[in-house]
């Protein structure tokens, strides 16, 4: 049977990008959220980004889009020759 955990091996990079993401999703200055609220917080952003993505990728041009919400990390594929891959 397979599991829903996993664990998560922090490297510097990784490390530094929940540092980040942490005072984003944080209440104030005091407030540690768990790591758990922080990747619920990136992947509900994640999936919102595309949902609105999808939205209006046939209203703009591939170009606009690109200009208005480019991202390192979405993976966006348009029908013209714009493609920005996941890392």
């Amino acid at each position: 049977m397979a599991t829903d955990r996993t664990s998560l091996k922090l490297n510097d990079e990784r490390k530094t990008l929940f540092d980040k993401a942490s005072e984003i999703v944080a209440d104030g200055a005091d407030d540690d959220p768990p790591r758990s609220d922080v990747i619920d917080a990136a992947l509900t952003h994640l999936i919102e980004s595309h949902e609105n993505l999808e939205d209006v990728r046939d209203r703009y041009p591939p170009q606009t889009i690109k200009d208005c919400c480019n991202t390192s990390v979405l993976g966006l594929r348009y029908r013209t020759s714009i493609e920005s891959k996941w890392r």
